[in-house]
This record gives structure tokens, sequence and C-alpha cells, in this order.
């Protein structure tokens, strides 16, 4: 009998595959959560997920696709989440807080996906072919935290006195750091130190921007 929809109509090929596909990504991050990269196993995931290892093939071509698959959603949820974080009328300050927060928040949420993300890291350290693929995920992150950056300090009138490109991966370099410390020794860094951080980081911004736009040559 052919699966049906909540509505009741029948499901499409292509609704049928990307469940699927959820039910696999949703089965791995469990699996990856317990086992970690190396003692995952193909067989485990599909099993958890009720499928054949047939139909873990049929979606992807490894764990290491899979993997990827998992962080582009992550990263589009992340952009979605900073968005809607930070448009409004906060000051540059009150942004940064609010924004810095709800990382710490997020990271307290699901530790093991942090773990996690710093196992493929290390990975794709010894792996060329995936640290390429890794970092084209990445980049693509930068770009999209970049242009919602850019907006933000268009709005409260703020030009960066460094290219945004650099703004973000400095953010980007403090985060993954925040994130370590906090896996490493959770009771030792509150909540609130990398909202903090991020309201010093940007303080600078503006005073290099305001010295930069004292010192131009039509003032």
């Amino acid at each position: 009998m052919a699966s049906r929809r909540s509505g009741g109509l029948p499901r499409t090929r292509a609704e049928k595959q990307l469940q699927t596909r959820q039910r696999l990504l949703s089965s791995a991050a469990s699996v990856f959560a317990r086992r970690g990269l190396r003692g995952a196993s193909i067989d485990e995931i599909a099993a958890e997920a009720g499928f054949t290892k047939g139909a873990f093939y049929a979606n992807f071509k490894s764990k290491q696709e899979l993997f990827l698959s998992m962080l582009e959603q992550r990263f589009a949820e992340r952009l979605s989440q900073l968005e809607a974080l930070t448009g409004g009328g906060q000051r540059l300050e009150e942004r940064a807080r609010s924004a810095g927060g709800e990382f710490a928040r997020y990271l307290s949420a699901d530790p093991a996906w942090e773990r996690l993300f710093f196992e493929f890291a290390a990975h794709a350290a010894r792996d060329e072919s995936f640290r390429v693929e890794l970092v084209e995920r990445y980049r693509a992150l930068r770009a999209g935290m970049a242009a919602i950056f850019e907006r933000n300090l268009a709005e409260l009138g703020v030009r960066s006195p460094v290219p945004m490109e650099q703004l973000v991966l400095m953010t980007f370099s403090l985060a993954n750091g925040f994130a370590l410390e906090r896996l490493l020794e959770p009771d030792a860094v509150p909540e609130a130190l990398f909202g903090e951080t991020l309201v010093l980081l940007l303080a600078g911004v503006r005073a290099m921007a305001e010295e930069q736009h004292l010192g131009s040559p039509s003032n």
C-alpha cells in the first residue's frame, strides 16, 4: 500500500525520498553522538532509522557525505536564527550580547553536536578531499554571516574598518575557541562570556571606524 501524507494523499516518490533522507540524518546524529566518527557504522545508522544499508547508499555515498548534509542543515538553521535575532532597533552592543547568548545556549542544548564537529574537523586535517568539502560549506556560512553583519552595521551607521570577510573570520575564531573551552571546561566558562567578547570586539570596530572617519581628508 502506498504511504500517505498527513492529509490522506499518497506521497510522491520525491517526498518519500526526502523523508528517508531526514530519518537517516536524524538517526546519524544519534549514532554519531554515541559512537563518534570512527565508531559509527552505516549499518547502525540505517537500522536505527528503520532502513536497510541499501537505503543509506541510495541517499548518501559515505558517512562523510551524510555529515556534510547534516552540516548544511545546521548552518542554514544558524543563519536563520541569527537573521531573526539581530534585526530590530537594538544598539550594537545589545545585538552582540543577544547573539553571543543565543550561541552559548545553542551549544548547551546540544553539546554532542559540538564534539562531533570538532571530531570531523580533526578528520578533515587528515583527509584532504573531505577538508575541501568541509571548507566549501564553511565558507558559504561565513558569506551568509558577512551579509547579515554588513546589513546590521549599515542599519546602525557603522562602517567596518576591516574587510567584512576578516571581521566574520575573527568572530568565527572567537566562537570556535569559546565552544572548545566550554567543551573542555564548562564550569569555568560562563554562558555570558561570548556575548561580552563580541561586545568588546564590536566596540573596537566602532572606535576604529570613528577614528578613520575623523582622520579622513574631508574632516
